[in-house]
């Protein structure tokens, strides 16, 4: 019986948490939302220009037919993994593919935290955090550094390095989950794989391709399990 009121304890104070995050995290999102907007028109009040309304309207129609799509993918994908406090936590700061995910990722990994559990809200929003301040942190530094290393960042000899690290944390990071389930990821990789190297737009719409390529994981992960080889992977 007191295990069992000690669940009913813990269920109800972690419900009353969420609940708070909830109402914490929308007010921060209304309040960074409206001063990233009020930034344009009080630049605009005080040196006295305005863009255009019909250029403005066209600009953001083409922006956002990319953009609000990919907006909605990562929140059905990302969400789930990251819990109330870190959702609003990533979304907020940002650079989610980047950190934010594989930051998550690998404190809960490390954590042992299953996905849905409080344990891995929990991680995952300090996670988050820790990311968010670190990175806050390195890029003050990086600001007032930026001159001095100048003739050093734009070097032609390092601008390789520079557009392949995105590839190469994905790529370092992923290797451990394909390992752990082989008979899953092979397919999908292969797949996608094919696809951005004979679609090349592919690689520049990945949290589209996150669609077609998380079902097909599902898919034979469904099958595996009817076939009873889910547990030999």
């Amino acid at each position: 019986m007191r295990e069992e009121e000690k669940h009913m304890d813990k269920h109800e104070y972690f419900s009353s948490y969420n609940r708070q995050l909830h109402l914490l995290g929308k007010i921060m999102l209304c309040v960074s939302f409206a001063a990233m907007i009020a930034f344009s028109f009080v630049a605009g009040a005080i040196y006295d220009v305005a863009p255009d309304l019909g250029g403005f309207l066209s600009g953001l129609l083409q922006v956002g037919i990319i953009y609000y799509p990919v907006a909605l993918v990562e929140f059905l994908v990302y969400a789930p993994m990251l819990g109330v406090g870190g959702s609003y936590l990533a979304f907020l700061t940002g650079n989610l593919t980047n950190l934010k995910i594989p930051c998550a990722m690998n404190a809960r990994e490390i954590a042992g935290a299953k996905t849905g559990t409080p344990e891995n809200e929990i991680i995952s929003t300090i996670s988050v955090a820790t990311s968010a301040i670190i990175t806050t942190a390195i890029l003050s530094v990086g600001v007032m550094l930026m001159t001095p290393l100048q003739p050093l960042l734009s070097s032609e000899v390092l601008k390789p390095a520079f557009e392949n690290v995105v590839p190469a944390l994905f790529g370092a990071f992923g290797l451990k989950y394909y390992l752990k389930s082989p008979k899953i990821a092979l397919a999908p990789f292969v797949v996608m794989t094919l696809l951005c190297i004979f679609v090349p737009a592919v690689q520049s719409n990945t949290s589209i391709a996150i669609i077609p390529a998380g079902l097909m994981c599902i898919g034979i992960g469904v099958l595996l399990d009817k076939m009873g080889k889910l547990g030999d992977i």
